[in-house]
């Protein structure tokens, strides 16, 4: 059973993620979380000392998003009728971050998918600027799926990489199963500034190869160049449908995650993109 949290604003951008997540998992026995968090300025200190009346406004917006997240789920069963996938709702005076870590705890969840913006106004901040602290905080893979992007099967996955990473198995459950579900070819990109693999990167591709198996993969060699001229560069030759990365924080991976950077990617990458974290260990 996969755990998979959806967070929402209620705007288009995030139906349309969820949309794609519905339709990615639908041959799998999957819970979805739908999560709509709201932090009402009636709760700023000065807001209270001001306006103590209003304290009560609260409820509402408690109110307002249970109301919300209830005929959300209503129009997902309804337009996606998939007896493999349950729907459970969860409205929380929170930030989207901590909420998500906490759920993400609790409920031992898979992944989290999301859309790159939100609504106009005050609910473009909710998903469009925390998209950033998300990636960044959560110890979990992330799927963000561009604004408007219509579902396509991940025939066609691009997985950069500069083999520093000491692949493990359950760190790419998700790549792997989304990879078979969906019989896609992994595209594994290496990215260099000019060197040939030492023997730890030697060793790191052979692991991965082993880890890939029977799922079909070919390699390719980029060097001297950035990740992200060789990602534009690559989907410039072949149509890709997935981009899939790791966070390393241990080499050159590192200056893809400032948040300038990572600013950049996630709000203007055409294909939905996948992080999975780095792990420091993993049993």
């Amino acid at each position: 059973m996969k755990k998979i949290i959806l967070p929402t604003d209620f705007s288009a951008n995030a139906y349309n993620a969820i949309t794609y997540a519905t339709q990615l998992y639908k041959d799998v026995e999957t819970t979805f979380y739908l999560i709509n968090t709201y932090t009402p300025t009636v709760y700023q200190p000065e807001y209270i000392i001001h306006s103590p009346g209003q304290i009560g406004l609260g409820d509402m917006y408690q109110q307002n998003s249970e109301t919300e997240l209830d005929t959300l789920k209503t129009k997902i069963e309804k337009e996606f009728k998939n007896e493999k996938h349950t729907f459970i709702t969860h409205s929380a005076f929170n930030l989207l971050v901590n909420e998500i870590e906490e759920i993400i705890k609790k409920e031992n969840a898979d992944i989290i998918i999301m859309g790159t913006q939100g609504a106009t106004g005050a609910k473009e901040i909710f998903l469009g600027s925390h998209t950033v602290q998300v990636l960044k905080k959560v110890k979990c893979p992330i799927l963000i799926i561009p604004s408007k992007f219509v579902y396509e099967k991940p025939k066609e996955i691009m997985f950069p990489t500069d083999f520093e990473v000491d692949y493990q198995r359950n760190q790419l459950k998700e790549l792997l199963l989304i990879a078979d579900k969906h019989m896609s070819s992994i595209e594994v990109l290496h990215v260099s500034e000019g060197y040939e693999l030492n023997e730890t990167q030697k060793r790191n591709k052979q692991k991965l190869d082993t880890i890939l198996g029977k799922i079909a993969h070919l390699h390719h060699d980029l060097p001297n160049q950035t990740v992200i001229a060789a990602i534009n560069s690559f989907q410039m030759k072949k149509r890709m449908n997935l981009l899939v990365m790791i966070q390393n924080k241990h080499t050159f991976f590192e200056r893809l995650f400032i948040e300038p950077v990572i600013k950049k990617i996630s709000f203007h990458v055409t294909i939905p993109f996948m992080v999975i974290p780095h792990y420091e260990k993993i049993d």
